[in-house]
């Protein structure tokens, strides 16, 4: 339930899960929804550890662009933490790609508006 809140109030789809202040999972909306809700698990109770992806690809801020939607198509994701000396610093999405690949494109559109409340 706390990481819900934290994406409702951040207006993002996703939370950076850690462990020991390293990278170790990534928790979204989605996964909430289908981990937890739909299997009729307590979000109150349950904790991200059990409902996050913790085989989880990251890339290093001075990542080729190209080389991150490579790894995104090979892994079919579309969120990738960035991790600086083993720390999180960001989170690249697809919308994020989209923007600034194909800014004319419908997902750059969509990526670019203010999100809903």
């Amino acid at each position: 339930m706390d990481a819900a809140r934290a994406m409702r109030e951040a207006n993002i789809g996703d939370v950076i899960v850690l462990k020991g202040g390293s990278v170790c999972g990534m928790v979204t909306d989605r996964d909430i929804v289908i981990r937890a809700v739909a299997e009729g698990r307590d979000p109150k109770s349950i904790k991200v550890g059990e409902i996050c992806s913790a085989d989880v690809a990251t890339v290093a801020p001075d990542e080729p662009v190209d080389k991150v939607i490579s790894l995104m198509r090979q892994k079919a994701i579309r969120r990738v933490p960035v991790v600086e000396g083993g720390k999180p610093v960001g989170v690249i999405s697809l919308g994020d790609l989209a923007i600034e690949k194909d800014s004319k494109s419908a997902l750059a559109d969509i990526s670019a508006a203010q999100p809903n409340q």
